[in-house]
């Protein structure tokens, strides 16, 4: 079974195709460039070079959020079509899961995050037991300083993943001290190959469940809050 994944939700931008327990192709750029124009050609590339066709693919798994809401929506935008075409199956993944899955030797707790600017962050907490990733505190939208404090008083040694950790680096030593690892830049880009291994074995939604399926951002947009709030005054 091949298994297209494509993650644009944050600067990072990764398709990979798997097949069983073989990566045959993974492609990622960390740039700040439009990813709805250059997602599409990514995946035709990675489809050329792994000798595939769009017909090839059994199923598509993608970063659902959260993350930026241009680029949540673009990459769930273009999975739903696909899978719609395609007629296979759609999988939404969290998207600091897929962070989170990368660490598996490490022995506490795994924090992805990402920035979402006023020191919030988006985060979860996870953890392997016996081989198999667990969540410990759902993905949700902090504040940076609650969550440190949530971490302080597990009192247990904590590893941070994704790219926007080094702009909160120095607050988190700061409040945890030799609790908090960090994980290395070579480990800090989401990889889509992972994305794909986790929804392999999901089921994911077709046909006319497809229309139901949105991405999780957590938050509205900025844009959507002001609109919602100013009907609010009005009314």
């Amino acid at each position: 079974m091949n298994v297209l994944a494509i993650d644009t939700s944050n600067y990072a931008l990764g398709v990979s195709i798997i097949n069983d327990k073989k990566v045959i192709g993974e492609y990622i750029t960390n740039m700040k460039k439009n990813h709805s124009i250059r997602v599409m050609p990514a995946i035709q590339r990675l489809l050329e070079d792994c000798d595939l066709s769009p017909a090839d693919i059994d199923k598509i798994v993608v970063a659902h959020g959260p993350g930026s809401y241009t680029g949540v929506r673009i990459g769930v935008t273009i999975a739903k079509t696909l899978a719609w075409t395609l007629k296979v199956p759609l999988v939404g993944v969290s998207s600091l899961e897929v962070l989170a899955a990368d660490h598996l030797f490490f022995p506490g707790i795994i924090c992805p995050l990402f920035d979402a600017r006023r020191s919030q962050v988006y985060t979860g907490l996870y953890q392997f037991e016996n081989g198999r990733l667990t969540s410990v505190l759902e993905d949700q939208l902090l504040l940076l300083p609650d969550l440190l404090n949530e971490l302080k008083i597990r009192n247990e040694s904590v590893l941070f993943a994704g790219n926007d950790v080094e702009l909160h680096r120095e607050r988190i030593i700061d409040v945890l001290g030799e609790k908090a690892n960090f994980a290395p830049f070579t480990h800090q880009n989401p990889r889509p190959s992972v994305l794909a291994r986790i929804g392999a074995d999901q089921k994911g939604v077709t046909g006319d469940a497809l229309h139901a399926f949105v991405p999780q951002y957590l938050r509205l947009a900025e844009a959507e809050a002001k609109w919602r709030e100013a009907r609010k005054n009005d009314e």
